[in-house]
């Protein structure tokens, strides 16, 4: 007998992939957990029926959500990543020298076991003593650390559940206060192709508080249309500035990420140019 999941993208659009084993299938006090064996995707982390995760694929996700901001800031010793239980940002964000300790705020502590047991190469750096992991509500941890991080990262699941107040105004603002000065915030703002409004309102919100805002694509081949955007807002630092760009490193064991791929990024097509014109309107 055959096993598939299927995750809907939209009202008329699925994903379906072939299962070879289900390791984790649990509901927690927050949502629904599944890590799934797949003969396309390798091990998959799937929350409340979305894709989070997958091994063949995270690199590209996690790469270009963590090194285009390390990358941008002249000197990132504080980070907090919000979300992020799989821990690939945290891996990521921890190839560049200079970071002294990473915070990572994740509201579900199953999420964070059951990565650590079944996706070891993406959560490998959890365990680092530089990295402290808190399980509480984003939005509530902000709250309490103005001034402190010169890099916030949210890496968070869809805009539904627990999430769904992570790409409000009020939560950008707090986000804009937890920075130190010149600090970068960089969120995944969902696909060009099925979330416009999110990312129209996304730019809306974070222009009323960072003087820097752009947006920047990635492929990741199992999230919804294959294109992903990220929007970063800056303090100070244009993400790229020829000295920003003369500066940047390639961080050790990158497999997309790159120099040139970050100055590429920011090259958009017209119709996602059309898309965040909107937010003047």
């Amino acid at each position: 007998m055959e096993v598939w999941f299927t995750e809907k993208q939209t009202e008329n659009l699925s994903l379906s992939c072939q299962v070879s084993e289900v390791l984790v299938n649990k509901v927690t006090s927050f949502q629904e957990i599944g890590i799934f064996e797949t003969p396309s995707f390798g091990r998959m982390l799937v929350l409340d029926g979305y894709i989070q995760t997958t091994e063949m694929d995270e690199y590209l996700y996690h790469e270009m959500i963590a090194h285009v901001p390390m990358n941008t800031h002249p000197d990132p010793r504080y980070v907090l990543v919000i979300g992020g239980g799989d821990g690939g940002t945290v891996r990521e964000v921890l190839k560049h020298p200079s970071v002294e300790k990473v915070t990572m705020v994740e509201i579900d502590r199953e999420v964070v076991e059951a990565c650590r047991e079944y996706l070891p190469v993406t959560s490998q750096a959890l365990g680092n003593p530089n990295v402290k992991v808190e399980f509480e509500d984003g939005f509530q941890f902000l709250n309490r650390h103005p001034g402190q991080f010169d890099i916030v990262i949210v890496d968070s699941t869809e805009p539904v559940g627990p999430a769904a107040e992570l790409f409000g105004r009020e939560f950008y603002e707090l986000a804009y206060k937890a920075l130190a000065p010149g600090g970068i915030l960089v969120a995944q703002t969902e696909s060009p192709f099925y979330n416009r409004d999110l990312i129209v309102s996304s730019h809306k919100y974070l222009k009323e508080f960072f003087p820097v805002v752009e947006m920047y694509l990635a492929p990741v081949p199992s999230y919804p249309g294959g294109l992903w955007s990220f929007t970063l807002a800056s303090r100070q630092n244009q993400p790229t500035a020829e000295e920003v760009l003369q500066k940047a490193k390639q961080p050790d064991k990158c497999k997309y990420y790159s120099p040139e791929v970050h100055r590429g990024a920011f090259i958009l097509p017209p119709f996602v140019q059309e898309i965040i014109s909107q937010k003047e309107e």
